[in-house]
């Protein structure tokens, strides 16, 4: 698991729900004070939220073993929760498989070799 695969994934989902934040095509979502916007930002906070840990990842190399078992929890966990919302587009062209495999699964190969 490496930053490239979250942001990758993180890119996949914000280009998902961008448009829908659009007020140039006169849509209100997400701006709004009714519960579909409320839904929608608070979405693009967990994905934020879930993508901000690829910040640990270059510390567990250098971190203490307990450190380093905290730090891969924490990946795996972020990992998840951004696959979870990645699938609801799994018929997408630009999904990729790699957004189906488990964080162990991708511990394996590094992000580069990890095809579509």
């Amino acid at each position: 698991m490496d930053v490239q695969h979250f942001e990758r994934i993180t890119a996949f989902i914000e280009a998902r729900l961008t448009p829908l934040f659009d007020a140039g095509t006169g849509s209100e979502y997400g701006f709004g004070m009714d519960d579909t916007s409320r839904a929608l930002r608070a979405l693009r906070n967990a994905v934020l939220e879930a993508s901000a840990v690829k910040g640990l990842i270059a510390q567990r190399a250098s971190a203490e073993a307990a450190t380093a078992r905290v730090i891969d929890q924490s990946v795996e966990h972020h990992w998840d929760v951004l696959r979870g919302i990645a699938r609801q587009w799994e018929d997408h062209a630009d999904f990729r498989r790699e957004f189906k495999r488990h964080a162990w699964e991708l511990d394996a190969a590094p992000a580069a070799a990890v095809g579509a």
